[in-house]
C-alpha cells in the first residue's frame, strides 16, 4: 500500500515519516508529484484544512493521502492564533516572525496566565471518497522568550510544565513520543492499519 504525505514542509515530513515508521506501507511525498496543486489552507479550523489537503492530494495522485494541520490556542488571547498559527504574523511569515509576534502580544502577561495548547488534526483521504480523521492535544504554556533550537514552528516558546522545558529543548525522540502530532498520528496509524486490513481482505 502506498500513501502520500500531503506536505512540502521538510521538517514536518521528517516527523511524519518517523511517526508512521513500521507500517507496511510505502510513503510518498509531494516531492514525488511536482505537478501537485498548492492547496490553499483557507479553513476556519485545523480539521477543515487537514481534510481539504488530504482530499485534494488524494484526488490528484489517485493514492490515499495523509495530511495534518496544527493550531495553537493561547488562553490569554482568547484562543488565537488557532488554525491561523502558521501565518499569524502574515501570509509569508517565518517561524521566527510568528514567535516574535506571539511573545510581543503576551508581553506583561504573568506565567500563570500564559496557558496554551497545541491541536493537531490528522486527516486521511482515499481515492474512493472515504475520509477519516484523528485529533491530538498537548497542554502547556507560552514561555517569555525563545529557548531551544530543536523542532520548528512555536516549539521554542511552548513550555511543557512536566519537563520544565520548551519543545525546542527536547530531543526529537522525546518530542515524537509525547507531542500533539504524535498523539494524532498514533490514532492515524491505527486507522491506516484498519484500512490496510480491509484493503487486503477486498483484494
Amino acid at each position: 500500500m502506498q500513501i502520500v504525505l500531503a506536505t512540502r514542509n521538510q521538517h514536518k515530513k521528517q516527523e511524519l515519516v518517523a511517526l508512521l515508521s513500521g507500517l507496511d506501507i510505502t510513503i510518498r511525498t509531494l516531492d514525488d508529484f511536482p505537478e501537485a496543486p498548492e492547496v490553499v489552507e483557507d479553513g476556519e479550523t485545523c480539521e477543515a484544512n487537514a481534510m481539504k489537503k488530504a482530499v485534494e492530494i488524494s484526488h490528484f495522485t489517485g493514492l490515499p493521502a495523509v495530511a495534518d494541520d496544527t493550531g495553537l490556542e493561547v488562553d490569554a488571547l482568547g484562543g488565537r492564533p488557532g488554525a491561523f498559527a502558521a501565518r499569524y504574523a502574515g501570509e509569508h511569515a517565518t517561524y521566527e516572525d510568528n514567535c516574535r509576534k506571539l511573545l510581543q502580544e503576551l508581553s506583561g502577561i504573568p506565567p500563570a496566565q500564559r496557558g496554551a495548547r497545541f491541536v493537531t488534526v490528522a486527516a486521511i483521504a482515499f481515492p474512493g471518497g472515504k475520509t477519516m480523521s484523528a485529533k491530538g492535544l498537548l497542554e502547556g504554556a507560552i514561555a517569555e522568550s525563545v529557548v531551544g533550537s530543536n523542532g520548528f514552528g512555536y516549539d521554542p516558546v511552548f513550555i511543557l510544565p512536566e519537563y520544565n522545558q520548551t519543545l525546542g529543548q527536547l530531543p526529537p525522540e522525546v518530542k515524537n513520543r509525547i507531542s500533539h502530532r504524535a498523539r494524532a498520528f498514533a490514532q492515524a496509524r491505527t486507522l491506516l492499519q484498519q484500512a490496510m486490513a480491509e484493503h487486503s481482505v477486498g483484494a
